[in-house]
């Protein structure tokens, strides 16, 4: 199914393959490794697509909304839901608390911003927190709230750092329903008294997982301390760890969980290793990937800011036209480089752990982990940015 052309890659002993096979004596400056090291990395037998029909128990002409929601819903080419959104929307409607668990690319944001919507122009009191982890996944809900709510006369307020605070604050004072945002920022705003927070009456976590890996358990605990007790909640996330189970329990009221396709591996995604003895041919191995015509549109993720930007000079310096994203960027670089990519004026990204969930960035060809991840859970969220929906994709891991 897949082609298999990196055999020729390993320079320093061109006889042993570079990558899957020759764990059990390889021995690197770590010392001795065994299989189990990187067989997690390595699934040479993908999964064939099987595209499921979905039939959604209710269409969206049938749902419990406004009839202009509607109009816009199906203007944005949407024909049917999504089976988290089939699931969730009804509920969410009601009033209901919703935990909903599903990985990234299955409609979630729709899930819960069609009903905050409706809810929101039925009864202009009502105002809705959204959170994201990252500063473009907010800004990715703020596109999608915007296009949703259009002639509805509803307006959105982003807040995310990287950007003037004090612009925020005058936007903060204009009529707004939605205030979309990252969890360190509108902690900020709340501290230095320019948001109530008692006023929003419903509370959207979207990727709730992540925020935890982020290390914003205690920013999201002040945060919901500060909402009224009477609210709507709604998390969303690709995974439901015991630390979010306590979330949950402390601020939800008899929540309702609903879980779509939760899986720890992208099954269908073609998974294998790569290895080098140097950083040099490394970088060499990296180059001749990237002159194959497959790999036509590519994230790279790379552990820290400063080997990205030497990696960034040195595939510039090679003729490469690359673009990347981390967290000392500004918010306007950081957009700019991800729209380069998005509309192929770019076929490379590099990026930082920054980009490891939340993005819908359609048609990735590949991921390469230039350096290994944390986490496994870390590895599964890089290579989820290929193979979205029923496109085939394929991961490469250094070691």
């Amino acid at each position: 199914m897949f082609k298999k052309p990196y055999g020729r890659f390993n320079r320093s002993n061109p006889g042993r393959k570079p990558f899957g096979g020759g764990f059990g004596g390889g021995r690197g400056r770590g010392g001795p490794r065994s299989f189990s090291d990187y067989s997690k990395y390595i699934n040479k037998n993908p999964e064939e697509i099987k595209e499921e029909i979905f039939i959604p128990t209710v269409k969206i002409t049938e749902l419990n909304i406004i009839e202009k929601l509607k109009t816009n819903i199906l203007q944005k080419g949407y024909k049917d839901l999504t089976p988290i959104q089939d699931k969730t929307i009804p509920l969410i409607l009601e009033g209901k608390d919703i935990i909903g668990v599903a990985n990234t690319g299955t409609g979630k944001t729709g899930a819960f911003l069609i009903p905050m919507i409706n809810k929101t122009y039925s009864d202009i009191k009502e105002k809705v927190l959204i959170i994201a982890p990252t500063r473009e996944l907010a800004q990715q809900i703020n596109t999608e709230f915007r296009s949703f709510s259009e002639g509805l006369n509803l307006f959105s307020t982003l807040c995310i750092g990287g950007t003037s605070m004090f612009a925020q604050r005058k936007d903060l004072n204009r009529v707004h329903n939605f205030l979309i945002c990252t969890p360190g920022r509108v902690k900020d705003l709340a501290q230095r008294g320019w948001v109530d927070l008692s006023t929003y009456n419903n509370i959207v976590i979207d990727e709730v997982d992540r925020m935890f890996d982020m290390g914003f358990q205690k920013d999201i605990n002040f945060i919901l301390g500060l909402l009224p007790k009477t609210r709507q909640a709604l998390f969303f996330s690709a995974t439901v760890s015991n630390d979010i189970e306590v979330l949950i329990n402390k601020y939800l009221v008899n929540p309702i969980k609903i879980s779509i396709n939760e899986k720890k591996s992208a099954t269908h995604i073609m998974q294998d290793i790569i290895r080098t003895s140097s950083p040099s041919e490394k970088i060499s191995v990296l180059h001749d990937m990237l002159i194959k015509p497959e790999f036509a549109k590519v994230i790279i993720f790379i552990k820290t800011k400063w080997n990205l930007n030497e990696i960034e000079k040195e595939l510039k310096d090679r003729g490469f036209l690359v673009t990347s994203i981390h967290g000392n960027k500004t918010q306007v670089a950081r957009q700019k480089s991800l729209s380069h990519f998005k509309e192929n004026r770019t076929k490379i990204l590099l990026a930082t752990d920054v980009a490891a969930r939340g993005l819908d960035i359609d048609n990735v060809t590949h991921v390469i982990n230039y350096d290994k991840p944390a986490t496994y859970d870390d590895y599964v969220h890089r290579i989820g940015r290929t193979g979205r929906g029923n496109n085939k994709g394929i991961a490469l891991t250094f070691v």
